[in-house]
């Protein structure tokens, strides 16, 4: 199945369309012995400039993974529209009372009870150098029919858009 190629989007919006509305992303760091390490950082729902921005505490094992080594993957699976992203980037700890407030939301008293008087609070900053996605913006059924399609045929299956970006050849505004 192919899908009908148009004018290209600017990557830095692409990106932004397929990640908004994932509340939750899968932050991988690199421990102290190279092993990887996953775990759930929730997403902010604003516009997608090239950097990525999670409030957490400034001890924590993901900061000091962060300080030791500071690439990083970010995991986006919304499997109800079909989109799966893998963010690469770069992270740093940010300790920004100025920023923390215009990224603030009332949902972080959750893990922050004093809000952004808490002495722990601290934000982490992903700056994105590269994304793969994985898109199928066809319907269910057309998906249904490409498939049985390919079983049929022994022709492979293709559900949707699959791209690699590289932000920094892309001209991204990476500060």
């Amino acid at each position: 199945m192919t899908t009908k190629k148009t004018e290209k989007k600017d990557p830095i919006v692409h990106l932004s369309e397929l990640i908004h509305g994932i509340k939750v992303t899968m932050m991988t760091t690199v421990e102290e012995d190279g092993s990887l390490r996953s775990r759930p950082m929730w997403t902010h729902d604003r516009d997608f400039d090239g950097e990525l921005w999670f409030f957490t505490r400034e001890h924590s094992p993901k900061v000091d993974s962060v300080e030791r080594d500071h690439h990083v993957n970010l995991s986006y699976s919304d499997p109800t529209r079909d989109r799966y992203v893998s963010v690469t980037g770069m992270a740093r700890l940010v300790l920004d009372k100025e920023k923390a407030r215009e990224l603030w939301n009332p949902t972080l008293r959750a893990w922050f009870p004093e809000g952004l008087d808490d002495p722990e609070l601290a934000m982490l900053c992903v700056k994105v150098t590269q994304a793969e996605y994985w898109d199928t913006p066809n319907s269910r059924m057309v998906q249904l029919v490409g498939f049985v399609k390919g079983v049929l045929t022994g022709e492979p299956f293709h559900p949707g858009d699959n791209e690699k970006v590289n932000l920094d050849e892309a001209g991204a505004p990476l500060h």
